[in-house]
């Protein structure tokens, strides 16, 4: 744990690829100090198709799933960690987001075959 979801406008490609946006979100989650090296998983969608309003302006948002139990302050660590990552991407007109939601214990099952 964490589930770091990249969501991202796909035009980026031509900027940044999926492998760097990918390196550079798990290596904010692990400048948190929250999470172990093999924790951590990290994967990246790209959207053809999307809408902001009237702009046309790329994207990068970041949804990370952590196990519930983390305190307000761990979280925001975590958000800010990973933004840091993120500003080092040199688009100019580009919108970049994290978020963090937590994944309630009870009801989180996993199974690896």
């Amino acid at each position: 744990m964490p589930y770091c979801i990249i969501e991202y406008s796909h035009d980026l490609e031509y900027e940044i690829s999926p492998n760097q946006l990918i390196h550079l979100v798990y290596q904010g989650a692990l400048k948190s100090e929250l999470f172990d090296a093999n924790d951590i998983k990290t994967r990246a969608i790209p959207f053809r198709y999307f809408s902001s309003g009237d702009l046309k302006q790329d994207f990068v948002h970041v949804t990370i799933k952590i196990l519930s139990g983390r305190n307000c302050q761990q979280r925001k660590m975590l958000s800010s960690a990973v933004m840091q990552e993120l500003a080092q991407i040199k688009q100019t007109s580009i919108s970049l987001t994290v978020e963090v939601v937590e994944i309630e214990k009870e009801s989180y099952n996993k199974v690896i075959k």
